[in-house]
């Protein structure tokens, strides 16, 4: 009887501690003072966004000379947009602006995170865009958790292209392959549904993936491309992991592909 007591004992000491530090598990922010400069290359212009909650996301906007669009970037669960601005290059060499942002807690930006709030936030950014871009101009881009959430805002409006970049079949899903043992239904605080999410997407959808990831495996893309085949694209990256796929050219021609793709006219269907 004693053993079965401390048995439950554990396991509810385990599901408290997913339940109220589980922030610290899947995040790993990178926090900068308020003052801190950023310094690149390129043109840019800093925003830092007020939330009606008292909250306030920071965020980069690179631009180039007669550029064809926006590339609204989401960055994966670590570090600062201090260094994930490198990832800029590759689409403004092909004559896109970049935008990206810091989730609250991350950076400059503040306030409380949720999963609902990380939609709001975001949606209230692509809003800001589109006033100085056409819908048929935004490309959203979304990498590893970002994917989830750049899925989320891409079934919301009508961009030209979402492009996925390491993507999870649905993080519920994904957190459900470690720790299986536990309720999730009721503790897990980030489901993030990108599987349902994807179904409301009208843009044609890229997904670039490798087929050596073993911290989201390349399964993931698969069922989310079998989903809707037509519309949904898979390209694998041999070799592959999950933070090198840059590393190998593919990559950079897949990117380049896409937003070639992205700057032609939208056709026009015949009746």
């Amino acid at each position: 009887m004693e053993i079965v007591i401390t048995i439950l004992v554990v396991y509810v000491v385990i599901n408290m501690i997913m339940y109220f530090f589980q922030h610290f598990f899947f995040f790993r922010p990178e926090i900068l003072p308020s003052d801190f400069n950023y310094d690149y290359p390129f043109d840019f212009e800093e925003q830092t966004f007020e939330m009606e909650d008292g909250g306030s996301v920071n965020g980069i906007l690179f631009k180039v000379p007669n550029s064809q669009g926006i590339v609204y970037y989401f960055k994966g669960n670590s570090r600062s947009i201090k260094g994930w601005a490198k990832f800029s290059k590759d689409f403004i060499s092909n004559g896109y602006d970049f935008f990206l942002m810091d989730y609250r807690g991350f950076g400059k930006s503040k306030g409380k995170r949720t999963e609902q709030k990380l939609y709001n936030d975001s949606q209230q950014i692509y809003k800001w865009l589109n006033k100085r871009y056409d819908e048929k101009d935004i490309v959203i881009y979304g990498r590893s958790l970002g994917s989830g959430i750049a899925t989320r805002i891409a079934s919301w409006n009508n961009p030209r292209m979402l492009i996925l970049d390491s993507p999870y079949y649905s993080f519920y899903k994904h957190i459900q392959r470690y720790a299986f043992i536990l309720p999730l239904k009721w503790i897990l605080r980030y489901q993030i549904r990108t599987d349902q999410f994807i179904k409301q997407v009208n843009a044609p959808v890229n997904i670039i993936h490798g087929n050596k990831d073993f911290l989201i495996p390349i399964f993931n893309s698969k069922r989310l491309r079998n989903i809707n085949p037509n519309k949904i694209k898979l390209f694998t990256i041999e070799g592959a992991g999950h933070n090198n796929l840059p590393e190998y050219p593919e990559y950079h021609e897949y990117i380049y592909d896409f937003l070639k793709e992205a700057a032609l006219p939208i056709p026009i269907p015949t009746l």
